[in-house]
């Protein structure tokens, strides 16, 4: 996959406005210049003319080594990209009769999840005529949010779609 964001950047021969605002290797303004000049400074020191900013009047250019802040952006684009948070949607089903050892380990394994920074959705599955009792679920599921509370910053609300009922507890 190539950057197309690279591409677009003019270096030397390419720059063909007649005027530029320079900046020299050091970062100091050297002002306003024709860009046959500025290309002969640049080159004088071994470097690149990079147009830095086509948008304005005149086009601002710099004079730097292309291959090396082409290096230096793609670095702080993987930094960027590697700083960057993804947090994903776990789920933790249980059943309505899931007895309080069970649910115990499935809350710490929900308080890990949280912890990480994923968002938790909680999942009572009713089976058979369980459903005629929907209470049951509710009240583990209330009991889980309880103790989740701590490491979580909201829950959505307590949802019932046929066979299922369901939470999502946000993560801090």
């Amino acid at each position: 996959m190539k950057d197309n964001s690279q591409s677009f950047i003019r270096t030397n021969h390419r720059i063909r406005v007649p005027q530029v605002r320079l900046i020299g290797s050091d970062g100091v303004q050297i002002g306003v210049m024709a860009t046959q000049e500025a290309l002969r400074l640049a080159q004088d020191q071994g470097l690149d003319l990079v147009e830095i900013n086509p948008k304005s009047a005149p086009p601002v250019c710099k004079i730097i080594d292309f291959g090396k802040w082409k290096y230096e952006e793609k670095k702080k684009l993987a930094e960027a990209r590697k700083n960057q948070k993804t947090s994903e949607l776990k789920e933790i089903t249980l059943r309505p009769k899931t007895e309080e050892n069970d649910l115990n380990h499935k809350l710490a394994s929900a308080k890990t999840f949280l912890e990480e920074g994923n968002n938790v959705k909680l999942t009572v599955r009713f089976r058979g005529r369980e459903v005629t009792h929907p209470q049951y679920g509710e009240e583990r599921l209330r009991w889980l949010i309880e103790r989740l509370k701590e490491v979580s910053s909201g829950q959505t609300s307590i949802t019932m779609e046929g066979k299922t009922m369901s939470v999502t507890v946000n993560a801090k």
